[in-house]
């Protein structure tokens, strides 16, 4: 780790500024053995065996030019048995204990009142060393992931991995506090030559690894206040069928089985997004006989050559960009493209143009509701632009699948979805005017296959699935899961979105 610059202000004691450096020390970088601090004309250096616990060390080095040694030498010379003194260069060097001898509680208090006689300084540099360096075992990580049924695992430097299950962040004992040698080391090792490349160029990566027989993991390393972090997304090496999901096969299957158009996944950060994404790959895969193109950042799941031909392409190892990749793949002779994530306006466009040219294209977006979609890819867009976005969107999107991740009674999470199917009028006019409030209204209507939040919600409540206080959080409109709840709920008549409409024209 690069030099630590603390503003202490005034301390008693040089132990003072030594406990206030190790504390920050195992905040950032872990537990140090060994520990120098530096102010204007002196340099405190301390040792330990372990990682934890007192120092049982020291080494002072005082200037002569910024300190009347004096006093100082005569306090040495008066503990003969608590310190030894060398004097050297216009440097008075104390080492306490004496060499070949145990520290003691007197050795302590000697270091405190030397430390009387000096005038401190307020402001402070040092670095520790010694720092953990054995290699944390990959497999213990993985068989840990699995057992806990995490889902991420957290390495930081000063803590225990951190496992997140249900949502939640557990500590672990299955490894002590880590040091960020250790950590970076780890990196190091995990990470193709390019990705390491990368990481020191750029402070910041993110690559796949395969611990074999346990899984793959989706690897995000950077930098935090000058030391390295690492996050470990656990992904199984069997892709999850519907039925594992819990989600509900009639329609999966139906949206696997579509030949052409544009199929989104959309929900906020770890609603599942990816795993669906991969169970309808998989599912296309067993069951057609078609080229599959997956383009990722970087590859997730890992998907073998079934009935299907799979070419997965991994962004800055196989293609420098999704939009060259998207435009690139049109040339592969492919029946269905899988793009990680639709970013920028050039993936889009790209995606839109290929579902329009005959080929199904399955993508993820961030999202809170299927609804908000179509403004959300618009937004990406300038104003002159969006209207077409809008008619093309309208002419290819298929399906916008949303998730959300809810608490399961028991233990587990189990997915609430939001099915937007483009197959009424009133859908794909609300998808070209942008009216993410007809869209809502007609996703209502007995003629559309289409599902809100507070349906799905609803029945995985009548279920015993999920409690009423989680199915309520989970709805985007409480007052109308309350409304389903008690059999008042009244679907909107499509008129009152034309209505409404007609009276902001009136208004304007």
């Amino acid at each position: 780790m690069s030099e630590l610059v603390l503003g202490l202000g005034f301390q008693k004691t040089l132990r003072n500024v030594l406990t206030a450096f190790e504390k920050e020390l195992v905040r950032v970088t872990g537990s140090p053995r060994r520990l120098t601090v530096r102010g204007e004309g002196l340099t405190v250096t301390t040792e330990r065996k372990e990682y934890e616990g007192p120092f049982d060390s020291y080494e002072i080095s005082l200037k002569q030019d910024f300190f009347p040694l004096k006093e100082v030498r005569q306090l040495a010379q008066a503990n003969p048995s608590l310190c030894s003194m060398l004097e050297e260069d216009g440097v008075l060097k104390i080492l306490c204990p004496p060499l070949g001898t145990a520290i003691t509680e007197e050795m302590h208090e000697l270091v405190d009142h030397i430390s009387e006689l000096l005038k401190m300084p307020e402001v402070w540099r040092g670095e520790g060393a010694n720092y953990r360096a054995e290699r944390i075992s990959t497999e213990l990580i993985f068989q840990a992931l699995s057992q806990y049924h995490a889902s991420d695992v957290h390495l930081s430097p000063g803590l225990n991995p951190l496992f997140r299950t249900d949502n939640e962040i557990h500590q672990s004992e299955i490894i002590g506090a880590m040091s960020g040698e250790q950590i970076l080391n780890l990196i190091r090792d995990i990470a193709p030559s390019d990705f390491w490349a990368e990481f020191e160029r750029t402070k910041q990566t993110s690559f796949s690894f395969h611990q074999r027989g346990l899984g793959y993991a989706r690897v995000s390393a950077f930098i935090k206040q000058g030391a390295p972090h690492c996050t470990l997304r656990f992904l199984p090496e069997k892709i999850p069928s519907f039925e594992d999901l819990n989600v509900p096969e009639k329609v999966m299957v139906e949206l696997a089985g579509l030949h052409r158009g544009l199929l989104l996944v959309t929900g906020m950060t770890g609603s599942g997004k990816t795993t669906t994404c991969a169970a309808l790959i998989d599912w296309i895969n067993a069951h057609k006989s078609l080229h599959i193109l997956t383009i990722e950042n970087p590859i997730e799941y890992v998907h073998r050559n079934r009935r299907s031909l799979v070419s997965q392409r991994s962004l800055g190892t196989d293609v420098l960009s999704f939009n060259d990749a998207v435009t690139g793949a049109l040339r592969h002779d492919p029946d269905v493209i899988l793009i990680g994530e639709m970013r920028d306006p050039d993936t889009i466009r790209s995606a839109i143009n290929a579902a329009a040219t005959g080929h199904l294209v399955v993508s993820t977006l961030h999202s809170n509701t299927a609804a908000e979609v179509v403004n959300r890819i618009v937004s990406f867009f300038d104003p002159i632009e969006r209207d077409l976005v809008k008619l093309q969107l309208r002419d290819c999107m298929r399906c916008v699948i949303c998730q959300r991740l809810v608490p399961k009674i028991g233990g587990g999470r189990i997915p609430a979805l939001e099915f937007l199917f483009n197959d009424i009028k009133p859908i794909a006019d609300g998808i070209s005017a942008g009216n993410t409030d007809l869209i809502r209204i007609g996703m209502q209507q007995s003629i559309s296959h289409s599902i809100v939040f507070e349906a799905y919600l609803h029945d995985l409540y009548k279920a015993g699935k999920i409690d009423l206080e989680q199915a309520r959080e989970y709805s985007s409109e409480e007052s109308m899961f309350d409304q389903m709840r008690m059999g008042t709920y009244s679907i909107p008549r499509l008129d009152t979105i034309k209505n409404q409409s007609a009276h902001e024209m009136f208004k304007t």
